[in-house]
């Protein structure tokens, strides 16, 4: 099983990943607000230590990230040889 680590200790299963997005995105009234309702809900995790750049969205929980949505997305998709 492949990890993908988004920073501050946090890591999740590449499998698990439905979605990266870049934070800007979020500057947005609607998309803010969707980040506000999954707070609400306790699944919002920040592990951007007041420098977000990426969402990483899971099937439960959403995380936001100080690594690049583009390097987030270029590690998921590297395949590490195990031997």
């Amino acid at each position: 099983m492949m990890f993908l680590h988004l920073g501050s200790d946090w890591a999740v299963a590449v499998r698990d990943v439905v979605s990266i997005h870049d934070y800007a995105i979020f500057a947005d009234e609607g998309n803010r607000k969707y980040l506000n309702q999954i707070e609400e809900q306790g699944r919002l995790v920040d592990c951007s230590e007041k420098d977000p750049k990426a969402v990483v969205v899971t099937a439960d929980k959403v995380y936001v990230s100080a690594i690049s949505s583009l390097t987030l997305k270029r590690r998921a998709n590297q395949p590490f040889p195990i031997e």
